[in-house]
């Protein structure tokens, strides 16, 4: 069983893309936990996710990826699950007691599904052109962003009083939502949340995307 420590023996190696949401959601989760890490660029333009190479750390061809002292991993969320129950002594991102824990995973199983489905999609359509049905994919966001704003009345952020990984899995692609022709104007309690989320010590944005890229394979 991997035991908890406070630091990586060596920088961490993360594959990362700078228009993969999956790819940002792990860079800030790095970055906040203050964890040294060496990017790895894989252009998705030139589909360098499809090389060998990088088949050979996930042959489902996504980014991102991490190799933490050899020990490889892909998967957007189940990186950000790692990256808590590895290197995070306080357990404030990955909640240890159940009711914590069981809605946390709700929102990443979220993140996976609707919010991949909706935002992440439309966006992914508008940046490569793809001939896609995006009023589904804005329609999938509009009720999402109600739901999450609702979710977000009582509370500072989407499981409590505190962020965990869930937050993260869900920021980026809700930050960027309109850049797949979805606004976030109606939301009051998302965009202060938003807000929050930029606020935390260390936070790193993802950089506006140019539109009229080739492809985007991202998980």
């Amino acid at each position: 069983m991997t035991s908890l420590n406070p630091r990586p023996e060596r920088p961490i190696r993360f594959y990362h893309s700078d228009i993969s949401g999956h790819s940002h959601r792990v860079q800030l989760f790095l970055t906040l936990l203050g964890l040294p890490f060496e990017v790895i660029p894989v252009d998705l333009t030139r589909q360098e996710q499809r090389e060998p190479a990088f088949l050979a750390l996930n042959p489902f061809g996504q980014v991102p990826v991490i190799d933490d002292n050899g020990f490889v991993l892909a998967d957007s969320n189940a990186i950000l699950v790692y990256l808590a129950k590895r290197y995070d002594a306080g357990h404030d991102w990955l909640p240890e007691d159940a009711v914590r824990a069981a809605r946390t995973q709700r929102w990443l199983s979220v993140a996976a599904g609707p919010l991949a489905a909706g935002p992440a999609r439309s966006r992914v359509i508008n940046l490569f052109r793809l001939s896609m049905d995006q009023e589904a994919a804005i329609a999938t966001a509009l009720k999402l962003f109600s739901l999450m704003d609702a979710e977000l009345e009582g509370h500072p952020f989407i499981t409590g009083a505190s962020p965990t990984i869930a937050d993260l899995a869900l920021y980026t692609y809700t930050a960027h939502a309109p850049e797949g022709d979805i606004p976030l104007t109606p939301y009051a309690h998302l965009q202060a949340w938003l807000k929050r989320i930029e606020a935390l010590p260390r936070f790193v944005p993802m950089r506006p995307s140019p539109i009229g890229l080739l492809a985007d394979l991202t998980g």
